[in-house]
């Protein structure tokens, strides 16, 4: 049984730390930003360029739906489906050749017929601040206000780049098995009570599938 965990997470929550540390728990592959780079060399451009386009989405009042006609979108949005479509791609390539942790780009959804085991990492203001500060580049000096609208606008993207391709909600609980609030939390001891967990998951999950084959 293959063993997938897709990882959504609020800016700042340490949600892409988490999903790297568990993999390592695990023993299992970790795929962030090797989708991006796959995604680039898919349709031949740079990794900024696929990331871009991918954060920024098709067009509000669209909705993304895989397998129907690009004459459907107008020029600029056919150029964001083509970037999704390839990252459809990459993201079920990639879950298929091995076990993995996959943070992002919709992957709860993309790999939905795998039954993965899905993750939301979420934090208080607070913290998710402490944790982009403690992150930021020695010239970024961002006031409090601006650095919270900047967490806001991030989150807010990766809800719509969620509600393009599918009907989850993004943050919506019931849309995974496991939310982790990590405020105030440190990551490391964090990640290894989630790895705990997730083999639990994967055990009762095998046992399942076990009994339905022999009954």
């Amino acid at each position: 049984m293959s063993k997938i965990i897709t990882v959504s997470r609020e800016f700042g929550s340490g949600g892409r730390e988490l999903g790297k540390r568990l993999a390592d728990e695990l023993g299992i592959a970790y795929f962030d930003k090797e989708i991006l780079e796959a995604i680039a060399e898919k349709t031949n451009t740079s990794e900024w360029y696929a990331k871009e386009v991918l954060d920024r989405g098709v067009l509000p009042g669209y909705t993304m739906h895989f397998g129907h006609s690009f004459s459907y979108y107008s020029p600029v949005a056919q150029q964001a489906v083509s970037m999704m479509v390839a990252e459809r791609k990459v993201i079920q390539e990639m879950a298929k050749k091995q076990d993995c942790v996959i943070v992002g780009r919709g992957a709860n959804k993309i790999l939905e017929e795998e039954e993965p085991f899905n993750i939301f990492i979420y934090a208080d203001m607070e913290s998710k601040m402490a944790r982009c500060r403690e992150r930021a580049p020695e010239d970024e000096n961002l006031t409090d206000k601006e650095l919270a609208r900047k967490i806001r606008q991030v989150d807010a993207a990766r809800a719509k780049t969620q509600e393009m391709i599918s009907d989850f909600k993004w943050g919506d609980k019931k849309w995974y098995h496991l939310c982790v609030n990590t405020s105030g939390l440190p990551i490391p001891e964090t990640a290894a009570l989630v790895a705990e967990y997730a083999k639990h998951w994967f055990e009762r999950k095998e046992r399942y599938q076990y009994c339905l084959l022999y009954t």
